[in-house]
């Protein structure tokens, strides 16, 4: 795998996409040579060619990303694949047809488009088929040994099951007795003292250690001497965030904290991202300025009350701050009912606010929050006083939310549902701890840019 803007992606992923790109241009390229009425020399040297083409090329790589056909390798259905491809291509014809009005220099002519676009849709879906048999079942798969049957190490079991891109494998595992329901850990390969022998009788690529009691169970004398033949040993922990994202907190102790070495943020990185979070605030104003103003007048159009909603959030250090939003509830919604989640088709919700809320419109006086220097673009959700002193003492490490500035989006918000139930808010809190531990400018771009995709296709808004 290759670790990129400090998240983990799948060299498959990573193989597949490149390919594709080769593939996409060199088609539309190719065509151009299927004609005899002029030189495609000439045209891709000297006219613009070869520019033209690599603007479709993005169009349609960027139209897959957005159909997750970069992040679901696995072919289910052949008919929804083509359906895929057509919808992407047609997107593609969309956006040339803008450009033909608007700037017509960057088009493609009729023909190559269409032949060109006929080509993809006859050779990438078959070769995603191909590439797709040839990741899960040809290729050198990772084999993993599990020593220890926790919820943590059936958990990440599951895990390698659904990110099988990933390339891992289970070969079964060690525990002083045998699950009654072993699932997608596999078979029961006897107990931890014998991980010496089933190492070299099975040659795994990693051990993954995820034993819930180790005092008296743990072999580490034959740990060790595995470790000093050169097998890879580690915690099941990091294996399962490198696979799902997360931060597992049944595993979590305090010392792994205290004594991580790159747990985020490191000095002048909060100073950095406030600076270039402005920066964006600013950028962001500027442009929804008029989308602001029409949501302004709506709101206050269509229900009685102010159109900007202010509540007391917790921020960076537990500090509290008054975060802003259009409003998308009755005045007064909980007058009656107190300070309450928010649910799926929650009656408090105007029938305009559901639209704000699905568009993520009534987030943008955030950015105001931004200018002040109380949010970041990115960072974990601020939550509300009263559910923060709630959560800190139901959830291990809840409080460790606010060593970072809150953000309008978050790691948690692009890969986690939004949730109302408490076992929702441990995952994301999972989330929020890996994007602590990790933090860098480069992961924010990277769930900036992702965060478009959520927006785009109205995932997590409620």
């Amino acid at each position: 795998m290759i670790r990129l803007f400090r998240v983990f992606i799948p060299t498959s992923v990573v193989g597949l996409l490149l390919i594709e790109t080769v593939l996409i241009f060199g088609l539309y390229s190719a065509v151009l040579f299927l004609r005899n009425d002029f030189s495609a020399e000439i045209y891709l040297l000297y006219e613009g060619g070869f520019g033209r083409v690599a603007i479709v090329t993005a169009s349609i790589l960027l139209g897959l990303y957005f159909n997750d056909l970069y992040s679901k390798l696995w072919v289910r259905s052949r008919v929804e694949l083509m359906q895929q491809f057509c919808l992407v291509l047609g997107l593609a014809f969309l956006l040339q047809a803008l450009f033909a009005y608007a700037a017509k220099p960057l088009t493609v002519g009729r023909w190559h488009m269409i032949v060109g676009s006929a080509a993809i849709l006859f050779v990438l879906p078959q070769f995603r088929i191909a590439y797709s048999h040839l990741v899960f079942e040809v290729l050198y798969r990772r084999k993993v040994l599990f020593l220890g049957s926790s919820a943590v190490s059936r958990m990440t079991a599951a895990a390698m099951v659904r990110r099988r891109e990933f390339g891992f494998d289970t070969l079964g595992y060690l525990a002083p007795a045998p699950l009654d329901e072993p699932g997608a850990i596999g078979p029961w390969l006897g107990p931890p003292s014998d991980v010496k022998r089933i190492w070299a009788q099975l040659k795994p690529d990693l051990v993954a250690v995820g034993m819930e009691e180790r005092r008296a169970q743990l072999p580490v004398a034959q740990l060790l001497d595995l470790r000093m033949m050169s097998a890879r040993i580690d915690e099941v922990s990091a294996l399962f965030e490198t696979l799902t994202g997360r931060v597992p907190l049944k595993t979590l102790r305090p010392s792994s904290l205290i004594f991580s070495s790159d747990l985020g943020p490191h000095p002048g990185q909060i100073r950095r991202q406030i600076l270039y979070s402005q920066l964006i605030a600013a950028a962001g104003v500027a442009l929804t300025l008029p989308v602001m103003v029409l949501a302004w007048l709506a709101v206050r159009l269509t229900s009685r009350g102010p159109a900007i909603y202010s509540q007391r959030r917790v921020g960076l250090r537990g500090r509290e701050f008054k975060v802003h939003k259009f409003r998308s509830m009755y005045m007064d919604a909980e007058s009656r009912t107190g300070a309450v989640w928010a649910t799926r088709d929650d009656p408090r919700i105007t029938p305009l606010g559901r639209w704000l809320r699905r568009l993520r419109i009534d987030e943008l006086p955030q950015f105001f929050n931004v200018l002040k220097g109380e949010m970041a673009i990115v960072g974990p959700r601020p939550e509300r006083p009263e559910f923060v002193a709630a959560l800190s003492e139901k959830i291990p490490f809840y409080g460790r939310r606010h060593s970072v500035m809150p953000g309008i989006t978050g790691w948690a918000q692009i890969n986690f549902k939004y949730g109302d139930f408490l076992e929702d808010t441990v995952s994301k809190l999972e989330y929020d701890l890996y994007y602590i531990k990790h933090m860098s400018m480069s992961l924010d771009f990277y769930i900036m840019f992702q965060t478009v995709k959520v927006m785009l296709l109205s995932r997590g808004a409620q």
